[in-house]
C-alpha cells in the first residue's frame, strides 16, 4: 500500500511541478497565472491535452515544440520529476501527519521560486508571504501558535543573518554581492526550518553551488543565480530531517 501512495504522490508532484514552473515563470514577468492558457512561449499555440502531460509530452515531441519545432527547455521535464520525487520523499519521510503536509507546502513554494529565479533572476515577494502565511497557518494547529510565533521570529532571525552577509560581502567585493530576494529567502527558510537550519542551508548551498558555479565561469557562459542553490540546500536539510545540533555535531566527526 506504500508503495501506492509513493507512485500516486509522484504522478501529482510531475503534475502540480508543471503547474508551479508557470507560476514561477508568469510571476518573474508580471503576467497572469491564469489567462492566457499554457502555451508555447515561441509560436503562442495553445498547448493540447497531450503537450500538457508532464515529462512525457517532453520525451514524444523529443524536446521540440510540436508546431514551430524550437526547441524547449529540458529545466521543465527536469523540475516536474523532481517535484514529483520530492513530493514521494515527504511522505517516505514524514508518512501522513503534519509534518509531511508542511512539507510538501514548502517544497511546492520552493519549486515556484526556484523557476521564477531562473526565468528571470527575481524571487516574487508575492511567494514569499503567500508561502509564509501558509506554512504558519499549517504550524498552529500542528504545533501550536507559541511553534508558529518563535518561527517566524526565528525567520527575522535569519533574515538579518544573511542581511549581514550581504553587506560584508558588498565591503569585500566593492559592489553588490547579493540580491534583495535572497534575503528574503532566508527569511521564509527560518519560519519553516528554523533560524539554525536556515543559516546552515547557506553553506550547504554554497558546498553544491560553488563547483558548479567554478564550471560555468570556466565554460564562460551564465551563471544560475544563487537562489536556486539555497532552495536546494534547505529542501536537503528538510529531507534530513535531523535536528540541527545533532547535525553539527556529525559534521564536526567528519
Amino acid at each position: 500500500m506504500e508503495w501506492y501512495y509513493i507512485i500516486c504522490l509522484f504522478i501529482f508532484g510531475t503534475i502540480f511541478g508543471s503547474f508551479f514552473n508557470v507560476v514561477g515563470s508568469r510571476l518573474a514577468h508580471n503576467e497572469s497565472i491564469v489567462y492566457p492558457s499554457s502555451h508555447c512561449t515561441y509560436c503562442k499555440h495553445k498547448l493540447g491535452a497531450l503537450e500538457l502531460i508532464p515529462i512525457l509530452s517532453y520525451l514524444l515531441q523529443k524536446g521540440k515544440c510540436k508546431w514551430c519545432h524550437k526547441k524547449l527547455s529540458p529545466y521543465y521535464p527536469i523540475s516536474e520529476f523532481i517535484t514529483g520525487i520530492c513530493f514521494s520523499l515527504c511522505f517516505i519521510i514524514f508518512g501522513w501527519s503534519w509534518q509531511f503536509v508542511i512539507a510538501i507546502c514548502f517544497i511546492s513554494f520552493l519549486v515556484m521560486i526556484v523557476s521564477s529565479d531562473i526565468e528571470d533572476m527575481i524571487i516574487p515577494d508575492e511567494l514569499l508571504v503567500i508561502g509564509t502565511i501558509c506554512i504558519m497557518l499549517l504550524q498552529i494547529p500542528a504545533y501550536g501558535i507559541g511553534y508558529a510565533v518563535s518561527h517566524f521570529i526565528q525567520g527575522i532571525g535569519a533574515f538579518f543573518f544573511m542581511w549581514g552577509i550581504k553587506l560584508f560581502g558588498d565591503y569585500l567585493f566593492k559592489k553588490e554581492s547579493m540580491g534583495g530576494g535572497d534575503i528574503k529567502l532566508l527569511f521564509f527558510f527560518g519560519v519553516v526550518l528554523g533560524f539554525p537550519m536556515a543559516v546552515l542551508s547557506i553553506f550547504v548551498g554554497s558546498l553544491i553551488g560553488l563547483p558548479i558555479s567554478i564550471l560555468f565561469q570556466y565554460k564562460k557562459t551564465h551563471i544560475i543565480p544563487f537562489g536556486p542553490y539555497l532552495c536546494l540546500g534547505a529542501a536537503i536539510l528538510l529531507f534530513l530531517n535531523i535536528p540541527w545540533d545533532q547535525l553539527i555535531n556529525m559534521l564536526i566527526m567528519y
